[in-house]
């Protein structure tokens, strides 16, 4: 019998403010995928910030595209955490995912044979389900598997003074998303 590796999980998302709602759940997030035997790695606001705009004549446009673009592809799941913004994701993130062409040729193209766990951080209900919809959206396209459930939380009083989350159920909304990438990318790379 043969060991496996723990299967990679890659958070992607954030905003470019420090600190941000939509951040701090993807590192709980990845936080809970690390607790149930995953390896993680976090493409977060700052780096998100970073990412060349997508350019489809040069996919692979500087180093951290590269990075990028190989660690996607080198993962068994993937969350997305994203702030909504007009009723849709930020404009990072979305550049991300945009990015993800570069992948187009790969083995296993884009988000193809992963989970993809789903966070939306916006102001209100409304915002939060149409942002859901359209990550969801996307997540199709690029050939992944959206998780059975995504998270939908209030941006505003998410974390009390301790940095925690205020309210337990925003926490277990987060470690659900977290505990289905790691279940089906686990089953997926068995």
């Amino acid at each position: 019998m043969t060991s496996r590796s723990p299967p990679l999980i890659v958070g992607l998302g954030g905003t470019v403010r420090p600190g941000s709602s939509s951040e701090r759940a993807l590192v709980v997030a990845l936080a809970t995928a690390e607790a149930a035997g995953a390896r993680t790695e976090l493409f977060g606001g700052a780096f998100l910030a970073e990412l060349p705009i997508y350019n489809p004549h040069d996919p692979f446009a500087g180093p951290e595209m590269h990075r990028f673009l190989s660690t996607i592809s080198a993962a068994d799941g993937v969350i997305v955490s994203t702030p909504g913004y007009h009723g849709s994701i930020s404009g990072v993130v979305k550049n991300a995912l945009d990015s993800l062409e570069g992948l187009s040729g790969d083995t296993r193209p884009y988000f193809d044979g992963r989970a993809v766990g789903c966070i939306v951080s916006a102001g209100g209900a409304q915002a939060a389900g149409s942002t859901l919809a359209a990550l969801r959206s996307i997540i199709h396209a690029l050939r992944g598997w959206p998780t059975p459930y995504g998270a939908c939380l209030g941006a505003s009083g998410l974390f009390d003074d301790t940095g925690a989350f205020a309210d337990p159920r925003d926490l277990w909304q987060v470690e659900t998303v977290a505990q289905q990438v790691v279940d089906f990318a686990s089953r997926w790379t068995a």
